[in-house]
C-alpha cells in the first residue's frame, strides 16, 4: 500500500474552499446592507420631496433607540445572568450517569463558549429590538403627552394617563417581564450544564450558589408581578365585565380590592424570595408563592364570580346604573356627539292645501343626481379616449353658480394606462403619465334625455367658466401609475389627443414635487426600488427628469402624517383655479376610560365600501375616541401636501403636533377658498351615527331596557347591506335656510318603521353641528325600506317602471329623506340603461323621479311635475301623526288620544318590570280609555301596542 502525500495543488484547493463561505456571507451582508440602504434612502428622498423629510428621520430615530435599548436590555441582562451562572459552579460533581452526558456536552461546548453566547445574545437582542421598535407610536406620545383636562370617575386621573401613560407603562413591564423570564430560562440553562442543578442523584437538587441566583430572579419576576397587579387595577376602566364598557360594580367591590390586596402579597412573596440570598431553604418562599397562587384564584377569579352572581344578577339595573351613567358619558364625549341635538319632530304635519302648496316653492336644489350611480354615464360622455377613467363613485362637492351654493357632482378624467396593444416601457412609464381634466355636473337638473347637466367637460375644458381649471394635468390621483418618469428636458407627456397636425397636445411636468433621477445614483437606486433595468439603461431619461411614486392622496397624507387614521373617500376641489385633493385625518385612541368599544372596520361598512373599490375600507382596528383633527390637502399637479389642524381642542393631535413639530398649520392658516369646500367626513359620520343608534339614549333605566335603540336601515337598493349617508343640501326645523349636509335615517331596533333622521352640516358657519330629528313611536313611521316596497307596489309607479323596462334594465337612485312641512318628503330619481343591443355600452340615464310625502306617490319625469301631482290643486295627502309618511288624518283630539295611549302603555311596562300589579290594573284602564277616546276621534292607530297579559290585568 502506498500513502500520497498530498501536493502544493491540493493545499491551495483546501485552502480556497475554505475561503468561499466567509465570502459568500460577506457578499451576501453587503446585499442586505444595499438593499437596506437603497429602502432607507429612497424612502428619505420621497418625504423630501413633499417637504415632510423631518417625519421620516424622527420615526427611524425612535425606532433605533427602542432597537438599541430594548435588545442591549435584553443581551446585557441575559448575558450577565450567565456569566453569573458559569462563574459559581459547584466545587463537586457526584458522578452519574446524567453527569456523563452532560460532561460531553461540556466539552463541546467550552472551546466555542465565547463564540455560542455571543452570536445567541446578538440574535436575542436583534429579535427583541424588532419587536419593541414597532411601539415607537406609544414611546413619542408617551413623552410628549397633553393634559384631556377631563378625569376618570373612579381613579380620578386625567384622561391622558389612560391614552399615553398606561400604554407605554405595560409596554415598559412587557419587556421587563420577557427579560426576566428569559434570565431564567438562560441560567438554568447553564447552571444545568455545568453541575449547579441536577435532576439525578442523592442530595440537594441545587447548589447553594444556584438556588440563591434563581431565587433572585425569581423574586424579581414575582415583585414585577406586584408592579403588574397594581397597574391592573387602572385597566378597570376598559373592562367589559358589567352591561357597559368601563369599571362594573363587580370589579370596583371585588376586583378592585383583589388586585390591591394581590399586589401586597406579591411584595411579601418576592421579599421571602429574595430572603434567599442570606439563609438556605426554599419553604418560606415556596409557602410564599403558594400563597400567591391561590390568592390569585381566589380573589382574582372566585371572589368576583360570587359577587356577580349573588349580588349583581339578582338586581343589576340597580347595582350598575352608576356604572352606565359614566359609560354614557365617557362614550358620548369620546366620539364627539356629547353636543347633537335630539328634537322631537313629525307630530304636528302640515295640513292645509294652500300652506302645502307654498311650502312646495321651497323644495329646490334636491340633489337627483347620483354619485353612486353616474360613473358609467360620466365615461360614457366624457372619458374621449379609453386610457382615461372616471372613478366608480363619484363626489359631491359644491360650488358657487351664478351666485348660489349648489350640489355639484364632480370627477376626475384620471389615466387608466396606455392604449391595449401599445405597451412598452417608455409609453407606459415616461408618456402616459398622468390624468387630464375635472368633470362637474349640477346635482339638481339634467339636462335632455337625462343625461348630467355638465358644468365643465370635455378635453381642453369647455363649459361654465365658474369652475375654472388652471393646472387640468392629474399628476397625482386616486387612479395614478405606480410610478412615472416626468420632466426631462424635451420630454413630451401626452396631456389629450386633438385635432392639430401632431394628434395629440402634449405636456412637461414642471412641478416640484417628486425625486431627480437624472444621476446615475438615484437611477441605480429606484432600478433596484422598482425591480426595472430599464430605469438604469434607458437613454430616455434626460436631464430634470424626477421620478414619481406613492402618489395617491390616501397613502401620501398617510406618509406624511403616519399618526392619522384616513378617510376612505378623498375628494378632488378647485382651490384658486389648481385642483387639490381634500384628506380628512382622524386621531383615534383606545384607551379611553368607560368609552364604548367600536370595531372602525365593520362601523364604516355599507353598500358602497362592499360593492365599489373607489373608496377604501377602514381596517378592523378598535377604537374607543374619534377626532376630525385634521383637514389634508394634495395638489393633483405637483403632489404638495398640506395639513391643517381643525379640531383644536384635541389632546391626541396637540400630541402629535409636539412630535412631528412645524408638519400641521394652525387652523388659522386655512384659506376660506378652501374650507367652503370642506365637507363632513363620512367615517366618522358613521361611526357616530352607530353609536348614537344606541347613545342618543341618556337615561340609565332606559339604557339599561335597550328602550328606543335604533339601527342603520339596510340600502333598499342592496339587501343585506347597511344604507350609505347622502350628501345633500337640506333646510332642517329651525334653521333659516338649507345647509349642505350628510345626513343619514334609523330604524328602530329590530323593525323596518322609521325612528329618526340624523343630519350633520358642512357648511362653515355652524360646521358640525349634529341634529337628529325623532319620530313618535305611534303611529309609526315608515322606514327607508318601506318606502321603497310602496314605490314599488304603487300602480303608477309601477306603469311607468313598467314601460320604462321595455328594452331597459332599472337602476334605482339613492332614496333622499328630506324634511318637509312637518314631515318627512321621499325623492328617488330612477335609471334606466339599455338591456343590449347597443354598438357601445350602456349607460344609466335618469327617466324618472319618484316622490312621496304622507300616504300620496306620485312619478314623473322630473322632479316639478312629480311635486305638482302630490301638491297640485287635488285635495291634501293624508299626513298624519307619523311624520308625514303614511297613517291617517289627524285631529287634535286623536293627537291627545295617542299621546295618552302611549304614556298609558309606558306606565304599563314600568309597572310590569317592578311587578306592581295594582299599578298593571290602572294603567291597563287608561289604555282602554285612551283606544276608546281614540276611536271616537274616528282615527284608529295601524297598531295599537299590546302589552303582556299578567295577572291582574286579563
Amino acid at each position: 500500500m502506498t500513502f500520497r502525500t498530498p501536493g502544493p495543488g491540493r493545499g491551495l484547493g483546501s485552502g480556497r474552499s475554505r475561503l468561499v463561505v466567509p465570502v459568500l456571507v460577506a457578499l451576501a451582508v453587503l446585499l442586505i446592507a444595499y438593499l437596506v440602504f437603497t429602502a432607507v434612502w429612497t424612502n428619505l428622498l420621497w418625504y423630501r420631496s413633499i417637504g415632510f423629510s423631518g417625519v421620516y428621520t424622527t420615526q427611524l430615530s425612535a425606532r433605533a433607540v427602542l432597537f438599541a435599548g430594548s435588545g442591549l436590555l435584553m443581551a446585557l441582562a441575559v448575558g450577565a445572568n450567565m456569566v453569573v451562572a458559569y462563574k459559581v459552579p459547584p466545587a463537586y460533581r457526584p458522578l452519574s450517569v446524567e453527569q456523563q452526558g452532560l460532561e460531553r456536552y461540556r466539552a463541546i461546548i467550552d472551546p466555542r463558549r465565547r463564540l455560542v453566547t455571543a452570536g445567541a445574545l446578538v440574535a436575542l437582542g436583534v429579535l427583541t429590538g424588532s419587536s419593541v421598535m414597532g411601539q415607537w407610536p406609544t414611546w413619542l406620545a408617551f413623552l410628549n403627552r397633553t393634559p384631556f383636562g377631563v378625569e376618570d370617575p373612579q381613579f380620578h386621573k386625567d384622561v391622558s394617563f389612560y391614552v399615553f401613560t398606561y400604554p407605554f407603562l405595560r409596554l415598559v413591564l412587557g419587556v421587563v417581564f420577557a427579560t426576566v423570564i428569559l434570565s431564567i430560562v438562560a441560567a438554568v440553562m447553564v447552571h444545568y450544564l455545568y453541575g449547579g442543578l441536577r435532576l439525578q442523584g442523592p442530595g440537594d437538587k441545587a447548589s447553594p450558589a444556584a438556588r440563591a441566583h434563581l431565587s433572585v430572579l425569581v423574586g424579581l419576576f414575582v415583585l414585577l408581578k406586584a408592579f403588574a397587579y397594581w397597574f391592573d387595577r387602572y385597566g378597570l376602566v376598559h373592562s367589559e365585565r358589567g352591561v357597559t364598557t368601563g369599571a362594573s360594580y363587580t370589579d370596583v367591590n371585588a376586583l378592585l380590592p383583589a388586585k390591591t390586596i394581590l399586589a401586597i402579597i406579591a411584595l411579601i412573596c418576592a421579599g421571602l424570595f429574595l430572603s434567599n440570598l442570606l439563609r438556605r431553604g426554599m419553604m418560606l418562599p415556596g409557602v410564599g408563592f403558594t400563597l400567591l397562587v391561590l390568592s390569585a384564584i381566589l380573589l382574582g377569579g372566585v371572589y368576583p364570580l360570587v359577587i356577580q352572581q349573588f349580588q349583581v344578577r339578582p338586581d343589576e339595573l340597580a347595582k350598575e346604573r352608576r356604572f352606565i351613567e359614566r359609560n354614557i358619558e365617557a362614550t358620548r364625549r369620546a366620539y364627539g356627539v356629547d353636543g347633537a341635538q335630539v328634537v322631537a319632530y313629525g307630530t304636528q304635519v302640515e295640513t292645509d292645501p294652500k300652506k302645502l302648496r307654498a311650502a312646495k316653492a321651497t323644495i329646490d336644489g334636491v340633489r337627483l343626481l347620483d354619485p353612486n350611480v353616474v360613473s358609467e354615464t360620466f365615461q360614457q360622455l366624457q372619458q374621449v379616449r379609453p386610457f382615461y377613467r372616471f372613478p366608480d363613485i363619484l363626489d359631491v362637492d359644491r360650488y358657487l353658480i351664478n351666485g348660489k351654493p349648489t350640489d355639484t357632482v364632480v370627477a376626475l378624467r384620471e389615466l387608466s394606462g396606455a392604449p391595449a396593444g401599445q405597451q412598452s416601457w417608455v409609453k407606459d412609464r415616461m408618456v402616459y403619465t398622468h390624468g387630464y381634466g375635472l368633470v362637474s355636473a349640477l346635482g339638481d337638473q339634467l339636462a335632455d334625455g337625462g343625461v348630467p347637466n355638465f358644468l365643465t367637460k370635455d378635453m381642453p375644458a369647455s363649459g361654465d367658466a365658474q369652475i375654472k381649471v388652471e393646472r387640468p394635468q392629474i399628476y397625482f390621483g386616486e387612479r395614478s401609475p405606480s410610478y412615472s418618469v416626468v420632466g426631462g428636458r424635451g420630454q413630451q407627456e401626452l396631456d389629450y389627443p386633438d385635432n392639430s397636425a401632431a394628434g395629440q397636445k402634449n405636456n412637461t411636468y414642471a412641478g416640484k414635487g417628486g425625486v431627480p433621477i437624472d444621476s446615475f445614483f438615484h437611477r441605480l437606486l429606484y432600478a433596484t426600488k422598482f425591480q426595472e433595468k430599464n430605469l438604469l439603461l434607458s437613454g430616455a431619461i434626460n436631464k430634470d427628469a424626477k421620478i414619481l411614486y406613492d402618489r395617491t392622496p390616501r397613502e401620501m397624507v398617510q406618509h406624511a402624517a403616519p399618526w392619522l387614521t384616513v378617510d376612505g373617500d378623498p375628494y378632488p376641489a378647485v382651490i384658486d383655479g389648481r385642483v387639490q385633493w381634500i384628506v380628512d385625518g382622524y386621531t383615534t385612541a383606545t384607551g379611553y376610560p368607560y368609552s364604548e368599544n367600536t370595531s372602525l372596520g365593520n362601523a364604516t361598512r355599507d353598500t358602497i365600501t362592499d360593492t365599489r373599490s373607489a373608496v377604501a375600507r377602514q381596517a378592523n382596528d378598535t377604537i374607543n375616541y374619534m377626532r376630525n383633527s385634521v383637514k389634508a390637502t394634495v395638489d393633483a399637479y405637483d403632489g404638495t401636501v398640506k395639513l391643517y389642524q381643525w379640531d383644536t381642542s384635541d389632546p391626541v393631535a396637540k400630541t402629535w403636533m409636539k412630535v412631528f413639530k412645524g408638519t400641521v398649520q394652525p387652523r388659522s392658516a386655512v384659506p376660506k377658498a378652501l374650507e367652503a369646500h370642506f365637507r363632513y367626513p363620512q367615517d366618522l359620520f358613521k361611526v357616530q351615527r352607530q353609536i348614537l343608534a344606541k347613545y342618543h339614549v341618556t337615561d340609565p333605566s332606559a339604557f339599561y331596557n335597550g328602550e328606543g335603540f335604533w339601527d342603520v336601515p339596510e340600502d333598499p337598493g342592496a339587501k343585506g347591506r347597511r344604507q350609505p349617508p347622502y350628501y345633500q343640501s337640506v333646510q332642517m326645523p329651525g334653521a333659516p335656510g338649507k345647509s349642505f349636509s350628510l345626513t343619514t335615517a334609523f330604524n328602530p331596533r329590530n323593525s323596518p318603521n322609521l325612528a329618526a333622521f340624523m343630519a350633520v352640516t358642512s357648511d362653515p358657519g355652524n360646521y358640525g353641528q349634529i341634529k337628529i330629528l325623532q319620530l313618535p313611536r305611534t303611529p309609526p313611521a315608515q322606514g327607508p325600506g318601506q318606502v321603497q316596497n310602496s314605490f314599488e307596489t304603487d300602480p303608477q309607479v309601477k306603469d311607468a317602471l313598467y314601460k320604462l323596462q321595455q328594452g331597459n334594465t332599472t337602476v334605482k337612485g339613492n332614496l333622499l329623506t328630506i324634511p318637509f312641512a312637518g314631515g318627512l318628503l321621499y325623492v328617488e330619481p330612477m335609471y334606466a340603461k339599455a338591456s343590449g343591443g347597443s354598438e357601445q355600452a350602456p349607460y344609466p340615464l335618469m327617466r324618472q323621479v319618484l316622490v312621496r310625502f304622507g300616504d300620496r306617490i306620485a312619478s314623473a319625469g322630473d322632479l316639478p311635475a312629480a311635486l305638482e301631482k302630490i301638491f297640485g290643486d287635488g285635495p291634501a295627502p293624508s299626513t298624519g301623526g307619523d311624520g308625514g309618511d303614511g297613517g291617517t288624518t289627524l285631529t287634535g283630539d286623536a293627537r291627545q288620544a295617542i299621546a295618552d295611549l302611549q304614556k298609558a302603555v309606558n306606565d304599563f311596562e314600568a309597572a310590569q318590570r317592578k311587578n306592581d300589579y295594582g299599578a298593571m290594573g290602572e294603567a291597563w284602564k287608561r289604555i282602554k280609555a285612551a283606544k276608546d277616546a281614540l276611536a271616537k276621534a274616528g282615527a284608529a292607530p295601524k297598531a295599537t301596542p299590546k302589552p303582556t297579559p299578567t295577572p291582574g290585568n286579563s
